[in-house]
């Protein structure tokens, strides 16, 4: 899902963004590389017209960048109303929309709330409030206190609408397996 409940303050995370650098994923310092497809760039700007015309505030980015390539900006949108399509559909860029919580709890209601559950993050000072993220976020990934992580030896998949099965780990060999119980007695 392409949004973030938070208690950060919104000048770290538009500070943050605005440094990222955009470009070329082979080229050396490029943290962020492009959108999938040149289809995307238009769904960016839809996400963040719908948002911004529902109230919300663009704090970082928001455009695209240059006239080639498909490179967007890292955008922080604030105060975004739950009825944005932002909230409601999944970006697949580099958008972070940001609406402020009361509790953990609600935090995690409003996380789950959607049928879709490709991967979570959250970062806590709590180890009480990480352990409830772990166990009650609906998603097939789940990173505390740090960026994804993904390696071979670990399952990568989503929950709900956002996938069947996993890749990499050992859980993706199940799909290629037929399970048997054989039992012998010797007489």
């Amino acid at each position: 899902m392409g949004f973030l409940l938070c208690r950060w303050k919104l000048p770290h995370i538009s500070r943050h963004a605005a440094a990222l650098r955009v470009g070329d994923g082979l080229s050396d310092g490029t943290q962020m590389g492009p959108l999938a497809n040149d289809r995307r760039l238009g769904a960016m700007a839809d996400f963040i017209r719908d948002a911004a015309e529902k109230g919300a505030e663009i704090v970082a980015g928001g455009d695209r960048i240059g006239d080639v390539g498909n490179f967007w900006a890292p955008t922080v949108l604030a105060n975004v109303p739950l009825d944005a399509k932002v909230f409601n559909d999944e970006p697949f860029g580099p958008i972070a929309a940001i609406r402020p919580f009361n509790d953990i709890e609600e935090a995690i209601s409003e996380a789950n709330r959607l049928s879709f559950g490709l991967a979570g993050y959250g970062f806590t000072r709590s180890l009480k409030n990480a352990d409830l993220l772990a166990r009650k976020v609906e998603g097939g990934m789940m990173w505390i206190n740090m960026p994804a992580s993904t390696s071979p030896e670990l399952p990568f998949g989503g929950l709900k609408d956002s996938g069947y099965g996993s890749e990499a780990g050992p859980e993706a060999q199940e799909a290629y397996l037929n399970v048997r119980s054989v039992a012998v007695l010797n007489a």
